[in-house]
């Protein structure tokens, strides 16, 4: 399951997205725009911007913005930073010590072909492709 972090990171980047003039947005434009409080999303953007995902600026006139085109950014970066990883068990994820029973292991395979499926899914995807079906149909129906 993603985390309210995850989703909120991704509505980072869409708003950013749909506001990119290369000026810096500032954090309480966004909080106003998303129904975010603005202290939780000083957390999500220092991470983005530690990560080299977005520039932020302090002072007048800062904020923060994209740095890469919105179709360069796929979502699965966006929640393997938030999130940390999106594997469905344990023994797949980063940190992940070498399981014991991965030999004889017969629900290995099965929770690998969903680990693959997810990242694949949400890598197909990018921060543009959701600016654009917002503006259209919809596309999965479901608010982030």
């Amino acid at each position: 399951m993603i985390s309210t972090r995850g989703r909120y990171a991704i509505r980072v980047m869409i708003d950013l997205a749909e506001h990119n003039t290369s000026e810096y947005i500032r954090l309480k434009d966004i909080s106003e725009r998303q129904g975010i409080s603005q202290k939780y999303l000083e957390s999500i953007t220092a991470t983005l911007s530690k990560s080299g995902l977005i520039d932020g600026a302090h002072g007048k006139g800062g904020g923060y913005r994209l740095n890469r085109q919105p179709s360069d950014y796929s979502i699965g970066e966006i929640l393997r930073l938030t999130e940390g990883s999106l594997a469905p068990v344990a023994c797949l994820g980063c940190d992940a010590k070498p399981c014991e029973k991965e030999a004889t292991c017969r629900t290995l395979p099965m929770w690998s072909k969903l680990y693959n499926m997810v990242n694949d899914f949400f890598d197909g995807i990018s921060v543009a492709d959701l600016v654009k079906k917002g503006e259209d149909d919809g596309f999965f129906g479901a608010c982030l």
